[in-house]
C-alpha cells in the first residue's frame, strides 16, 4: 500500500493503513529523533507521539504533500521540543550500537576499528552542539533537506538555517580537530 492510498484510507477512518505507515517509516523516524535528542527511549516516544497527533489531525493533511518529509518534519520538531522539555545535555556515554548500526561498516578489521573511533567522536562532537544545531545538521545532511527545506519546516530565515550550520561546522572542525590532536 502506497502513502497516499494509506492517508485516503486513514481519512475514511480505516487505522490499519496507519499500521502501514509506522511500519514503513518508524525506523527512520526514531533514528532522526535520536539524532537529536540522544535518547532512545525518548526518541521512541517522540515518533510515537508523533504518529498519534497525525492519526489524530490525518484529516487535513493536503494530500498533494509527501507523507515521508512532513512526517519527518514533525520528528524534528518533537525531537526539538523534547530536548527543550527535559533541559539537560544528554550523554553518549550509552550504547553506541543503535547509532553504528546506521553507518556503514568498514572493509578491514583495521579500519573498522578507526571507523568505529571516528563515528564515537563525531557522535560526541555532536552532543556537545546545540540541540537548534544538532536538528540542523540532521536535516542537512542526514534528511538530505536543502536550505530552503530547512527554512520553510523550522519557520526561519534561510540565512538563520545558514547561520546554524556555519556554527555547527565550524564548532564540529574545531571539537573534532581537538580531538584529533590530543591523540
Amino acid at each position: 500500500m502506497d502513502d497516499l492510498l494509506a492517508i485516503k484510507l486513514l481519512k475514511r477512518g480505516e487505522i490499519e493503513a496507519l499500521e502501514a505507515l509506522v511500519l514503513r517509516y518508524e525506523k527512520k523516524a526514531i533514528r532522526t529523533a535520536y539524532f537529536i535528542t540522544h535518547d532512545e527511549a525518548l526518541a521512541r516516544d517522540v515518533v510515537q507521539d508523533v504518529f498519534l497527533q497525525i492519526y489524530r489531525a490525518i484529516r487535513r493533511f493536503d494530500e498533494t504533500r509527501r507523507f515521508e518529509p512532513y512526517l519527518l518534519q514533525c520528528v524534528v520538531n518533537a525531537s526539538l521540543n523534547a530536548v527543550k522539555k527535559s533541559a539537560k545535555q544528554i550523554s553518549l556515554d550509552e550504547d553506541l550500537s543503535e547509532v553504528e548500526s546506521l553507518l556503514s561498516e568498514a572493509a578491514s578489521a583495521e579500519t573498522e576499528i578507526e571507523s568505529r573511533q571516528f563515528k564515537a567522536e563525531v557522535l560526541d562532537a555532536l552532543s556537545k552542539l546545540h540541540p537548534r544545531q544538532r536538528a540542523a545538521v540532521v536535516q542537512r545532511y542526514y534528511l538530505e533537506m536543502n536550505e530552503k527545506e530547512m527554512s520553510a519546516s523550522l519557520g526561519i530565515p534561510a540565512g538563520t538555517v545558514k547561520w546554524l550550520l556555519s556554527e555547527a561546522r565550524t564548532k564540529l572542525r574545531n571539537l573534532l580537530g581537538s580531538e584529533r590532536r590530543a591523540e
